[in-house]
């Protein structure tokens, strides 16, 4: 699907289909389904892997070329080993340094991270099972912002509809963003065994005393 067919997908779910009266233009929905898919990559990002050269005797690596970066994940050093090596980092603006025992010797390192999502005239990154969702979100955006625009312009509807477009863009956004909970990064168990978070999880049952 590209931003074509969603802006049709959206249209449709927002009976907005006669083109000789659309109520959003094609600007504005694509605006929305933007608002949305920055969202979804938020909880879903675009998984990627790319390859740093390290600096010798150095323990920061600079990832600011690493454009739409949502997260970062995890951090290979050496690379290529069997079992992978893994190292504790932490991340501050757009410098990752290692935390572990391993001092880069000026080899490459591999670092996996979330970026956006892209969904253009021609390409999507969005996976086909997701789709609907975006639409979902998007019609959302799309029908709060139509019924803050029409609060105090004369509507032929009369009175109860920007309320009742409001109410259902809410209703639509609320699934929307229930669903990118649901199915979000932050509840997505990981195998993290090969590699450690710089701040230890604290017990919640244990009382380690001061």
């Amino acid at each position: 699907m590209n931003l074509t067919d969603m802006r049709a997908l959206v249209r449709r779910d927002l009976h907005d289909e006669d083109s000789e009266n659309y109520r959003w233009t094609d600007d504005e929905l694509n605006r929305h389904i933007s608002h949305a898919i920055r969202d979804f990559s938020e909880a879903i990002p675009y998984e990627q892997k790319t390859t740093k050269t390290t600096t010798s005797g150095s323990r920061e690596i600079d990832v600011s070329t690493v454009t739409d970066r949502i997260m970062v994940e995890a951090v290979e050093y050496p690379v290529d080993d069997f079992p992978k090596k893994y190292q504790r980092f932490s991340l501050w603006g757009d410098i990752i340094t290692l935390l572990g025992e391993e001092i880069p010797d000026g080899s490459n390192a591999y670092i996996y991270y979330g970026k956006l999502h892209t969904l253009d005239v021609s390409t999507s990154t969005i996976p086909a099972v997701h789709e609907d969702l975006i639409s979902v979100g998007a019609c959302g955006y799309a029908a709060v912002e139509w019924s803050v625009y029409a609060v105090n312009r004369v509507n032929v509807g009369g009175m109860p509809t920007p309320e009742e477009f409001m109410k259902w863009g809410r209703e639509k956004l609320n699934h929307f963003r229930r669903e990118l909970k649901r199915l979000g990064r932050r509840n997505r168990a990981r195998m993290r065994s090969l590699y450690k978070p710089y701040y230890p999880p604290v017990s919640k049952s244990t009382d380690y005393g001061p």
